[in-house]
Formats: C-alpha cells, structure tokens, sequence
C-alpha cells in the first residue's frame, strides 16, 4: 500500500495471508454443508463490487446509517468527551468516518483503522486525510489481531470503537458475544463502542437486497471462487456456479449461497483439494444476522457495556454504549 504524511501502516504479510487462505479454504469446503468465509470476499475486486452494492436502492443500510451519523454525530462526542482516539473496523471507503471527523472538537484526535483489505484502507485513509488533518494508522489485520495490535486500555482521554454496516450480523450469536467481549478487553472503562445493527424486516425487504435485479451481490458473490482461482491455484469455473440469498427466519439471519448448477470435480492446488459437487449443492459463503431493537441492548450488556445512545430509522439502529 502507498504511503502518505500522517499515516502508518501495520500489516500481516502476504505469505501469511495466503497460508491460513489455503488452510481455511481446505478445511471450510470440506465440512457439511461447504462453506467458504466471509471475510476472503473482500479483496480488492470484492471491496468495490460491495461500495457499489452500498449504493443500490435495494441496499438501504448504508444511506440510512450515513443520515444516522449524520443525525447523532454531536450527540456521540459529546457522550464520551473527551475523545482522543478512534478505531473504526471495517472502515470501507471511509465516507462513514469522515461524516462523524467533521463533528469533531479535539484538534489531537488520532485515528485507528483496522481491515484485512489492503485496498479498503488505502481509500479510506484517503478520504480522512482529505477531510482531516489527523495521525492515521492502519492496520492491515483481522479485526480481532488489530485490536490486540493496540494498546488501547492504556491511552489518554477515551476511545471510541465504531464497527458499523451490521458487520456484527455477520458473526452468528456467540459469535458476536465473542467479538463483542474482545472488544471490550481491549478498551478501557469508560470507553465507547459504536455499533450499527439492521433489524429484522419483512421477508421480501431482506432477499431483495442480498439479491439485487442487477446482479451485483451475485457478481459479489462468486468473484469468491474468482479470487480462490487466482490465489490458490483453483480451477472454478464460474459459469457453473449459481447465487442465491435465502431468510432463515428460525435463526433471524439472510444466507448467501453458491450453487453448483451440475455435477463437477474442482481442484484447489494450494489447499491440496479434490472435490466433486452434486447439482443444487451449496456452498454458504456468508450469513448476515438481523436484529430485534431489545436484542441490540442485551447483547452489548452481556459484553460488558451500556447503552447511552440509540438512534432508530428505516429498520437500522446505531448504537452508543460505554464500556462498564
């Protein structure tokens, strides 16, 4: 990643990278039924193909996130003032960030961003610098391994997490009490997290957005096997490979799914693989948990905060809580 004034940057290397990549995709296809993990969709074709799928009008996470900042950005610094660090998880292009940055009063804050694609923190560094005059480091790492990179219990004045876009729906419901409870052994008492959630909406709504007319999410979606091709020495063929987004209302989550539309035998050199799939035979490749409202407040309360903000729209909710 280039350099430029104010940021530095703190990465896994790519061998590394590559090796647990291997390790995972040998493992993950091989259970019942096959998965693949989320994260590996987003390098840097797949975090373009997701801005873009931020900006579909099936999409709406995103823009009603970005009204909430904009609605609750004054209320937030004033919560936890004073601020003198933030680490966003995920930060995507930034836009986000710098929405909350141009609310700021402390002239010293230093900002923190932790993602596993290179390119993503390339843009959103990018974009804060253009708006802010502010230290920026990045850290090219798994959301937990950037935290554990930082010592944030021991900073001056307070921190504020922000782990935006339902990401947390991501993790499925220890999953997120996990993450959630890492989160807070890394801050201090006293210290912020911003969380935002999407809620539980009506069944169209959902599959709709996972499973857009114009075919983004599915392109999203199978550029995964695209990247396993190019990476670990795949042989994919992409054609043969369908999308689809279901609701899993027992479990509250949106599933997305590759459907191998007929018998075929796939090699992974890398992960020293040979599979042969069925027809109609998935592979889950991400899951996205909804919330109810009260769910958002127990499940920060077992992690260790407290809610001391909430802002609600369009079945989203952004969330405020202080480390206890």
């Amino acid at each position: 990643m280039s350099q430029m004034p104010g940021f530095r940057p703190s990465k896994m290397s790519a061998e590394t990278n590559t090796r647990a990549f291997a390790e995972d995709v040998a493992y993950y296809l091989t259970l019942t039924p096959r998965q693949l993990p989320s994260q590996y969709l987003y390098d840097e074709l797949g975090s373009s193909l997701f801005e873009s799928i931020c900006r579909l009008p099936w999409y709406p996470i995103t823009r009603t996130e970005q009204q909430l900042l904009l609605v609750s950005r004054r209320a937030i610094f004033d919560r936890l003032s004073p601020v003198s660090t933030i680490v966003e998880l995920g930060p995507g292009s930034g836009e986000k960030l710098v929405t909350l940055l141009e609310e700021r009063s402390a002239p010293d804050l230093t900002v923190h961003l932790v993602d596993v694609s290179g390119a993503a923190l390339d843009k959103a560094a990018r974009a804060v610098v253009a708006c802010c005059a502010l230290p920026i480091v990045v850290h090219q790492a798994t959301y937990e391994a950037g935290l554990s990179d930082m010592s944030l219990s021991a900073l001056a004045g307070r921190t504020l997490v922000m782990f935006l876009g339902s990401n947390i729906g991501n993790f499925d419901p220890p999953g997120a009490d996990a993450f959630l409870r890492g989160v807070r052994r890394a801050v201090g008492s006293g210290d912020g997290l911003l969380l935002g959630t999407d809620l539980v909406k009506p069944e169209a709504d959902l599959l709709l957005a996972y499973d857009d007319p114009l075919g983004v999410t599915a392109a999203f979606n199978r550029n995964l096997l695209v990247r396993v091709n190019r990476e670990l020495g795949g042989d994919f063929d992409i054609h043969r490979f369908g999308h689809r987004a279901i609701w899993n209302a027992a479990e509250s989550r949106v599933e997305m799914h590759l459907i191998s539309l007929e018998r075929q035998r796939v090699r992974v050199r890398a992960s020293a693989i040979d599979i042969t799939f069925d027809p109609n035979e998935p592979i889950w490749t991400e899951s996205s948990y909804k919330y109810r409202i009260e769910d958002v407040g127990s499940m920060l309360d077992r992690a260790g905060f407290r809610v001391i903000g909430q802002w609600v729209e369009n079945g989203f909710a952004l969330t405020l809580a202080e480390a206890t």
